[in-house]
């Protein structure tokens, strides 16, 4: 009796995706036509061999692959005589066999279950690929173990081929992130703005009023930080972060119509809920896509748009300053930026992949190698689950701890300048005009002292990264001393001492990327990435009460919070290389007296803890970056 089905083989790099065959099973032998199918064209193949031990669902390696011309580099159907492997019993590449293949995008299916092949399918711009993406219809366990298995030895990806991979995420993940961090900048800044085109005037603001618009902003931030880490871990991360800066970008609009203290009040509360995420999710998605010795030049670009915001918020304000309509200059701030956010917000919506695993920009092969290549971080790519075990390593944590006060003690100045820095310029005697134009020099100092600090971190031995936000505090120490002790009447001296207290934003960039390299299992990391923006939402609410009016133009309190801010962020840093040194060191010592014992089995490979969501203490394989 003859009996037909249908299989397909997974290609290598280069050639087509798959080709698929009608076998026809009579008596004990079993015949095969092969059609490669690419969007090239059809090559037709014959194979003939005995197939009798060939169970349905099983795996046949042939060697015929290697042999096939690419659809788009042949003039025509060629032909390929070549025997089928027999089956190896441990092997996971190669033909499956399967029965009832339906039919795809693509061509076949190798397997009837929905669930099961839709790991194997990137993301569309569909509603149906959204919808699946939240429902966690994308099953990435047998995707990661196929990674492991093509790419997960040294020299398995060709390090040209890893460099054009790595160049083309640099073109697709960082320009998304990097001009969402900008409007995220301008958005802060807005306020600081508004002030010296007379919001103040037209709220009827008076005593702490303005204070508390800027710091309600981080109550909404902090009300709404944890829950915002929580849904991050279950969602999608790209489409939550696009709906986010969606309805952020409206509530600023909403912003502009305000006409009294209490309704600017609220619409700023929600505007830091649904900033909350933004940080995070940045941060997350640099650890998600990037190697451990990547992440810090990462995210000092996008981070490096902090202060590409200051300055575009600088010359927005002066050509807003010149602005002769019917409504006030700072409504159609609001309104401008308001609206670039929620156009942004879309453009995430539909660019921004959520996963290496799923990114529909790279080949099903490309992204095997994305994902293989990051097995050395031993801190996972993605995964949904909540895991209390993992909850338990983490309060027991010092470092959870120690990087909350890093958010915290390193915001302070941050909050304080946010919203303080048009008049702090202005209280050098400038004009309203001329103080928008002087922040422009201060954003692009800021950009410089990040990118500083990774080039640093990037020439220096390994290991030092804790070194370098160590000093990249000393300038901005020198530049708040001189604030403090400057003549009032020097005004371009104090200006410049101005400038340096921006170097406080280096170190923290670096210090994020010792979250996101040295912290493992994915709700660890949530955990631990909610306590930092607990602690910076918390820095930023404190920071404006530091600077009180009495005080003003100099602000001395200010001024000297950002000094002993700058002390104590050198200690925590300090404090962070102690806990790695001696961690790294007690693995070492413990990996060595299992394998002198004869246990070395003990010690699992590499491949083995490299997605298997284990927090970095419970990982027997991970080794501190400090």
């Amino acid at each position: 009796m003859e009996k037909r089905t249908r299989v397909r083989y997974q290609y290598a790099l280069g050639l087509p995706n798959y080709y698929e065959t009608t076998m026809a099973n009579n008596n004990n032998n079993t015949t095969t036509h092969a059609h490669f199918i690419d969007a090239g064209g059809i090559i037709p193949a014959l194979l003939e061999n005995d197939l009798m031990h060939s169970p349905i669902g099983s795996r046949v390696h042939s060697p015929m692959a290697s042999r096939v011309q690419s659809p788009q580099h042949s003039r025509g159907p060629s032909r390929v005589h070549s025997p089928v492997a027999s089956i190896h019993g441990g092997e996971k590449q190669g033909i499956t066999m399967v029965e009832d293949a339906k039919p795809s995008t693509h061509g076949y299916t190798t397997d009837p279950d929905p669930k099961t092949r839709a790991h194997e399918e990137s993301e569309q711009l569909t509603w149906r690929s959204f919808a699946a993406a939240w429902a966690q219809k994308h099953r990435l366990d047998e995707f990661y173990a196929e990674a492991l298995e093509k790419y997960g030895h040294p020299g398995a990806i060709p390090p040209d081929v890893e460099k054009r991979l790595v160049r083309r995420l640099d073109w697709i993940i960082l320009p998304m992130i990097s001009v969402c961090y900008f409007f995220y900048y301008v958005d802060k800044t807005t306020l600081s703005y508004a002030a010296i085109f007379g919001i103040k005037k037209d709220l009827h603001l008076v005593g702490t009023d303005y204070d508390w618009l800027g710091s309600v902003f981080y109550f909404g931030w902090l009300f709404w930080a944890f829950p915002a880490n929580l849904l991050l871990q279950r969602s999608p991360p790209a489409y939550y972060l696009g709906i986010n800066i969606f309805i952020w970008g409206v509530l600023l609009m909403a912003q502009a119509a305000s006409h009294a203290f209490a309704p600017i009040m609220a619409l700023r509360f929600f505007s830091g809920a649904f900033e909350a995420v933004a940080d995070a999710c940045f941060t997350l998605m640099t650890a998600m896509f990037y190697t451990r010795a990547e992440q810090p030049w990462r995210i000092a670009i996008w981070y490096s748009f902090n202060g590409v915001g200051i300055a575009g918020g600088g010359l927005l304000g002066y050509a807003i300053g010149h602005i002769k309509g019917e409504l006030a200059s700072w409504r159609y701030e609001f309104l401008v930026v308001g609206a670039c956010c929620s156009v942004w917000g879309i453009a995430l919506l539909l660019t921004l992949p959520n996963s290496p695993a799923t990114a529909r920009w790279f080949t099903r092969e490309e992204r095997l190698m994305l994902v293989a290549r990051l097995r050395g971080n031993q801190t996972g790519v993605e995964n949904r689950t909540w895991k209390n075990d993992q909850v338990i390593d983490t309060v027991t944590d010092p470092l959870l701890y120690l990087f909350f006060f890093l958010g915290f003690i390193a915001n302070i100045p941050n909050g304080g300048i946010s919203n303080f820095s048009t008049l702090i310029i202005k209280g050098l005697n400038f004009d309203t005009l001329q103080t928008s134009l002087l922040t422009i020099p201060q954003g692009f100092f800021t950009s410089i002292w990040i990118l500083a600090g990774a080039l640093m971190n990037q020439y220096m031995p390994r290991n030092s990264r804790t070194w370098v936000c160590m000093a990249m505090m000393l300038p901005s120490i020198g530049g708040t001393l001189g604030l403090l002790l400057a003549p009032q009447d020097a005004r371009i001296g104090r200006l410049f001492a101005y400038y340096m207290t921006g170097s406080h934003s280096g170190p923290f960039v670096i210090g994020l990327s010792l979250w996101s390299s040295n912290i493992g299992g994915q709700t660890k990391k949530m955990i631990v990435s909610g306590a930092i923006w607990l602690g910076v939402c918390v820095g930023n609410i404190a920071g404006p009460f530091f600077f009180v009016d009495d005080q003003a133009p100099t602000y001395g309190l200010g001024i000297g919070a950002i000094l002993v801010c700058s002390v104590i962020e050198m200690f925590i840093f300090g404090a962070m290389r102690v806990i790695y040194i001696r961690r790294n060191a007690a693995r070492e010592r413990k990996a060595a007296a299992l394998i002198a014992d004869g246990h070395s089995a003990a010690v699992p490979d590499i491949n083995e803890t490299a997605f298997s969501d284990l927090t970095d203490r419970q990982n027997v394989n991970f080794r501190y970056i400090y």
